[in-house]
């Protein structure tokens, strides 16, 4: 694995997820240099250690131009000018308004009392409820970008939802979920309170969608996750993560390590670093949080 960097996790159309890299001497040479994925399966341990200091990752599939080191805790990866020009062609920064192509509004459920309205580009399908961790989730309506956009402000304004959920209130509940069919009754509920604003300022060109609760408790294998006691807070030099894959959800791996018991890796962190590999077994040498009812209480190292 020498030589290359990771460049997030992903989550396919039909499949496991995968984390990507690039070899570091592309970048070297102006180019993004060549690609891999690594297939993410529940019950395989792996174990890896980082090297050096974590890196930009560039912006819009550009290496960055400076190699800018980034800070080990943020979970953007990117220096302050790739930030700005990934921001720049982001739908979410309301910079797209003459994309043509159909947009699709949504409705995501990530535990109980925890809903949020959202809007993704037709295309993606329902990759990007898988990347936000949404346990449950439902389709409200699909048409022009800016009609989605009115309709996702019209429901934060009008039935108090928000558009954005922290990660640790996500990860806080993962343990203690309901069943499917009380997870499907919330969303269903929010569901009915959306449509009946059809009448009250619901855009004309944006096509209302039959309800369909779709679950991704198996997907996600949450069946499997206990509670979270330790968050991996950023990686350092030498530092090893290792354990078996017993769950992912969004940007996070459930690992069940040698030493600390089931550890929550989110994987915004690896991002930037070159990796290579370490022993399955190894002791976790990286910088930790203690969780405890959703908050996070005490660093640990």
């Amino acid at each position: 694995m020498n030589g290359w960097r990771c460049t997030g996790m992903g989550w396919p159309r039909h499949g496991a997820p995968v984390l990507g890299w690039a070899h570091r001497a592309g970048a070297r040479n102006g180019g993004a240099g060549p690609g891999r994925v690594s297939v993410l399966a529940y019950g395989k341990e792996f174990g890896f250690r980082a090297l050096g200091e974590r890196h930009c990752v560039g912006a819009r599939g550009n290496p960055c131009p400076l190699t800018a080191v980034v800070p080990a805790r943020s979970t953007g990866a990117r220096c302050g000018e790739c930030a700005r020009l990934d921001r720049a062609h982001s739908v979410a920064a309301d910079t797209m308004a003459d994309d043509p192509r159909p947009y699709r509004v949504y409705l995501a459920w990530f535990g109980p009392g925890l809903v949020k309205v959202g809007i993704t580009r037709e295309s993606r399908d329902a990759a990007r409820l898988r990347e936000q961790g949404a346990v449950v989730f439902s389709w409200l309506g699909r048409g022009p970008l800016m009609a989605a956009r009115r309709t996702e402000e019209l429901l934060r304004s009008a039935l108090g939802v928000p558009d954005r959920i922290p990660y640790a209130r996500k990860r806080a509940v993962r343990a203690v979920l309901p069943g499917e069919a009380e997870r499907a009754r919330e969303i269903e509920e929010l569901y009915g309170r959306a449509v009946a604003l059809e009448g009250a300022g619901w855009p004309q060109a944006l096509e209302r969608l039959p309800f369909e609760a779709v679950d991704h408790g198996e997907v996600f294998g949450l069946s499997s996750v206990g509670s979270v006691l330790r968050v991996v807070n950023g990686l350092v030099d030498d530092g090893v993560v290792a354990g078996r894959l017993v769950a992912a959800a969004g940007p996070d791996l459930h690992l069940e390590t040698a030493d600390e018991g089931q550890v929550v890796l989110d994987t915004r962190l690896v991002t930037g670093w070159e990796l290579t590999g370490a022993d399955e077994r190894s002791a976790t040498s990286v910088p930790l949080l203690s969780t405890g009812g959703g908050g996070v209480q005490d660093e640990l190292f």
